[in-house]
């Protein structure tokens, strides 16, 4: 004798509610990381930036060409004049790309104006951005 087979049409809304995982073979998505890094504010500090400020901005270059760092740059003081080319640095701003916020901690904790004691690393905030996707 021969089964009988019943086919079931599986109701839409089970299938939508079903426990699921992907399964996915590619590495893990970068995310984007905004780092907030104001200088300290001691005697000296803007001698020590511009010290240091070419092995910062060769690693930079490194990060801008290998997609690490999306965007960037100085922080200036509001009281500053910009259009008479005089301006107090007060920090730095990045938007960096990184597959975790240890990964993002790391590529900062191992830059120069860190390392150097540039930044100040008591007020340095890393937090994960998502940039507004505009019509």
């Amino acid at each position: 004798m021969i089964g009988t087979i019943i086919l079931r049409r599986t109701p839409r809304s089970l299938l939508l509610n079903a426990p699921h995982r992907s399964i996915s073979s590619t590495a893990p998505r970068a995310q984007r990381f905004l780092l907030y890094a104001p200088d300290k504010t001691e005697e000296g500090i803007l001698a020590r930036r511009f010290q240091v400020r070419p092995q910062h901005l060769e690693r930079i270059h490194t990060f801008l060409k290998n997609g690490t760092l999306r965007d960037g740059g100085l922080m200036v003081d509001p009281e500053s004049q910009p259009d008479s080319g005089k301006v107090a640095a007060i920090g730095s701003c990045m938007i960096l790309e990184a597959e975790t916020l240890a990964d993002a901690k790391e590529l900062v904790e191992s830059d120069i104006y860190y390392t150097s004691g540039v930044w100040d690393t008591e007020k340095l905030v890393i937090v994960p951005f998502i940039p507004a996707t505009l019509p």
